[in-house]
């Protein structure tokens, strides 16, 4: 492959990536506005505002306010946000508080749930007598907050995977909040926390859905109970997915649009199963496929250039020409033990940050920090093991060159991520897997994890090929057996956490007294595909170098961004 080829292929796949994703958000001449304002406390908030067509001042359409969950952005809302526009309805796709680009912290000033109900009854174009609102998860609580502070404000309002009440809402009764739709999945891992069911599939039976319901237990899911005329209607939809899978279900959405449709006037009369917000999905998918390839085709554009001369891989300087591991019983030991390391200390990892180490300035994500917390305990682990690693020439004078290719590679990245916001106004993203251009304020906490993720990476990835990989290697063997050694033992532990969830109801708990269980199962869902591109870049680079640290500090990089411009910041800094 000529060089350049393959960068032009990340380029083309971007493109049309974007394409896909840009004219599926915008059909039937839906307008989208990226849009910053003022909460009442001061505080910055930020949104996606999808306008359809038939929205002006002289004839506003209905509005709906749409939020995410926890540790989420305004963008996973997508689905219910391009259907909903679709049907007629002025959408806000809300950042919380401490997420996206909203001022930390999280939690503060009810969510911004408050803040984002007044700004989209401020617009023009909206039908105040016609306001809905939908959130998932801890989205769910920011539309509580909402309804709560501005009970006359909203006509009705969907909790897709949430719930009324403790910890984070008022409590719920047969007239508040009004006309109230539930979708509470049939495999939902935060059944006990929602509504107080050890069993996703028995909330029906919940006594804390009846007593919002005011009926007797159990709430037949689909059955209309009290009056969409007076405010107290109550439904109940129950699909077979789980959490995450919320924002990500033809059914969970189009329960959302039926409610909607029923509860709201001046929508369009589209049946909830016409629905094409899967095809942003793919467009998306496609680009961040393009991202990829285009990162690894830049920096095989950058090593020919003479400043990374000594990078280049020789017939005899390459410390890659050493020995390593032959096949047989101690390869398949060493196989095993370095897949399963990073999945055994998974858990503990996360229980010991939310034990001991709440988000503070100095540390201001509590979820990276956790993150943090299992890299370095891998670090640590790893070094220990390094003595029984087979030994490598050390090549001199490549740290500084590395440095720069790393810097190169990834500046290369984040023009990439701004061109696309820009041209197309979309990040990177399938399903709960997201890349996104980060905040000021994210660049800043950048800084802080940085250091932990890259030596996490140095010294993973420098005992990673120094146990599996030789130049001489067959490239499709060597990318396949490091993408199994680092994503094989997270993808066994998440894909046994599912399991049981099927086959018994509910996730298996480790730490019974630790409330992390749920929701690092779900961030580990992201670990699985993001160490195998980690592998990707660490094997490619490798083998273009000889060395794992290029390739170790781009991942650095990335993986901070990645996870800093993902998740919530809980303490202002």
């Amino acid at each position: 492959m000529r060089k350049g080829t393959m960068a032009a292929i990340g380029a083309v796949l971007i493109l049309l990536g974007g394409m896909l994703a840009h004219f599926t958000q915008t059909t039937s001449g839906i307008r989208i506005e990226d849009v910053r304002f003022k909460g009442a406390a001061g505080n910055t908030m930020s949104a996606l505002v999808y306008i359809p067509r038939n929205a002006s001042e002289k004839s506003p359409a209905p509005g709906i306010l749409a939020v995410h969950g926890y540790i989420n952005s305004r963008e996973t809302q997508d689905g219910f946000a391009i259907e909903l526009a679709r049907r007629g309805y002025v959408v806000v796709a809300l950042d919380q508080t401490g997420h996206g680009y909203s001022d930390p912290p999280a939690f503060a000033h009810g969510f911004g749930g408050p803040d984002g109900l007044a700004y989209l009854r401020s617009l023009p174009y909206v039908d105040k007598e016609n306001i809905g609102l939908e959130g998932h998860s801890m989205g769910g609580w920011t539309i509580l907050a909402a309804a709560a502070a501005m009970p006359d404000a909203y006509k009705s309002l969907v909790l897709e995977g949430s719930s009324t009440g403790k910890p984070f809402a008022a409590d719920g009764t047969p007239t508040w909040p009004r006309n109230l739709a539930v979708v509470f999945s049939q495999y939902d891992e935060f059944s006990g926390i929602m509504w107080g069911s050890e069993y996703a599939r028995n909330v029906p039976r919940s006594e804390k859905l009846a007593a919002v319901f005011g009926a007797a237990a159990p709430i037949e899911p689909g059955r209309i109970y009290g009056d969409i005329s007076k405010g107290t209607a109550r439904v109940l939809y129950t699909p077979a997915i789980t959490h995450p899978a919320d924002h990500f279900s033809h059914e969970a959405i189009g329960d959302s649009l039926d409610w909607f449709s029923k509860t709201l006037s001046g929508g369009t009369p589209l049946p909830p199963a016409d629905q094409i917000w899967l095809r942003k999905e793919i467009g998306t998918l496609i680009a961040l496929i393009g991202f990829l390839v285009l990162l690894l085709g830049a920096f095989d554009l950058l090593l020919t250039s003479p400043a990374f001369a000594s990078l280049r891989t020789g017939p005899v300087d390459s410390d890659a020409t050493s020995a390593v591991l032959p096949k047989g019983g101690r390869w398949w030991a060493v196989f095993w033990i370095s897949a399963l390391l990073p999945a055994i200390t998974y858990y503990p990892a996360f229980a010991i940050g939310n034990a001991w180490l709440p988000a503070s300035r100095f540390l201001p994500q509590a979820f990276t920090t956790e993150i943090a917390i299992w890299a370095l305990l891998n670090t640590v682990i790893t070094l220990a093991l390094l003595p029984f690693v087979p030994k490598r020439v050390t090549r001199k004078d490549i740290a500084g060159p590395a440095v720069l290719i790393a810097l190169a590679t990834v500046a290369v990245g984040v023009v990439t991520v701004w061109l696309a916001d820009l041209l197309f106004k979309i990040d990177f993203r399938f399903w709960v897997v997201a890349l996104k251009l980060p905040s000021a304020t994210q660049l800043m906490i950048m800084l802080i994890y940085l250091v932990p993720f890259t030596l996490f990476f140095v010294v993973a990835l420098r005992a990673l090929h120094a146990n599996f990989s030789r130049l001489d290697a067959p490239a499709i063997g060597h990318y396949v057996t490091t993408i199994l050694v680092l994503s094989l033992g997270i993808f066994i532990l998440i894909g046994g956490q599912y399991l049981a969830m099927w086959l018994g109801g509910k996730l298996i708990n480790p730490f019974p007294a630790s409330p992390v269980i749920p929701l690092s199962t779900i961030i580990g869902i992201q670990f699985i595909p993001l160490l195998a591109a980690i592998a990707v870049i660490s094997t490619f680079t490798w083998r273009r170098t000889g060395t794992s640290l290029p390739g170790a500090l781009i991942c650095g990089l990335l993986v901070t961004w990645y996870i800093v411009a993902g998740t919530a910041t809980q303490a202002a800094i």
